[in-house]
């Protein structure tokens, strides 16, 4: 009996052995997403992503914000897909045409840049949504913030979708109960939407994506009570009544460029320059206080920012033979 026990055994740890890594990173379904997943196919996959996207941020700080926006609106959006980066074509109307893309979304080149590079070290292995997971790290990491191991292994859709690009991404002006709805929509809580939205630490917003705190936000012609009067005042210098849609600001206005907890330290501030930044602090008791926690430790913050990433990026992956390797990541393969 201790012989067959101890056969038992012996076969159960050659199993283990050749399971995948990162088993809880598990996706359901199809495969599974684990950081090893280039390491024989692609060796140097994550050091050319990294290589692309540090050169790129060197010449402009802002892509880092702009590189991390895409992984979030790819991943809300039929999961973490490379939905995002298609252009329309006969049978697809791209996401880039929604509301929260339109005119706001960029990097798309950058990642174009990579994918290339990628194609010629090895051709039809990294997928465009690992390379927007690979590039949302490495970004936030030139900017300060935390780094994490990224589970790797999505594969891309041949498909995109426009109203869901319009309805599922949070908008600046959403109420609280609708953004966090969006996040529960995706498998994500309270804890990932607070840590996540740390990442309007780093960033710019339009002036059309806040006007109504300035002048009208609820319907009576008054500027939005809970934004601090003197920052208002000072928006409203280059944010108008009508004109100027396009203008940047800062989305943290004390470290623009640098991934740090002074986003949190701002909201409490009521200096939070987005609706759907401030009301974390207004709405909810169970927000404001992870906001306190966030802004009294930059460590906690960075410790759930990385968890909540992960988690964000495995929504919805499509693994094993679903979906396709694109060649280009603007269009899927040609049979």
């Amino acid at each position: 009996m201790s012989h067959l026990i101890q056969k038992l055994a012996i076969f159960l740890s050659m199993i283990m052995a050749l399971a995948p890594p990162c088993l809880s990173s598990m996706t359901t379904g199809s495969g599974y997403l684990y950081p090893q997943f280039y390491d024989r196919s692609c060796p140097r996959a994550q050091e050319i992503v990294k290589s692309v996207v540090s050169n790129v941020v060197a010449r402009e700080a802002r892509m880092a914000a702009s590189l991390l926006r895409l992984h979030f609106h790819d991943c809300f959006v039929k999961g973490c897909d490379g939905s995002l980066l298609l252009d329309s074509t006969g049978r697809i109307v791209s996401e880039k045409r929604s509301n929260p893309n339109r005119n706001s979304a960029r990097g798309f080149e950058v990642i174009d840049e990579i994918k290339s590079a990628l194609e010629k070290e090895c051709p039809h292995t990294v997928s465009c949504a690992d390379i927007l997971a690979l590039a949302a790290r490495d970004s936030t990491v030139l900017a300060g913030g935390p780094s994490w191991e990224v589970p790797l292994g999505r594969r891309d859709s041949r498909g995109a979708s426009l109203s869901g690009s319009n309805n599922d991404i949070p908008a600046p002006n959403n109420t609280f109960e609708t953004i966090l709805t969006k996040f529960k929509r995706q498998g994500l809580d309270l804890v990932d939407m607070v840590a996540l939205s740390g990442s309007h630490t780093i960033g710019n917003a339009r002036c059309t994506s806040f006007r109504q705190r300035l002048y009208n936000q609820t319907g009576n012609g008054k500027p939005d009570t809970t934004l601090d009067p003197s920052y208002a005042a000072q928006l409203r210098g280059r944010c108008p009544r009508s004109g100027g849609d396009q203008n940047l600001f800062f989305l943290d206005y004390v470290t623009p460029v640098h991934f740090d907890n002074s986003y949190f330290k701002n909201l409490l501030a009521y200096k939070g320059l987005l609706s759907s930044d401030q009301v974390l602090v207004t709405k909810s008791r169970e927000s404001m206080g992870l906001v306190k926690e966030y802004a009294g430790s930059n460590q906690l913050f960075f410790e759930q920012f990385a968890k909540s990433m992960v988690k964000m990026g495995s929504i919805s992956p499509l693994t094993g033979s679903k979906g396709e390797v694109r060649k280009s990541c603007r269009k899927v393969n040609s049979y």
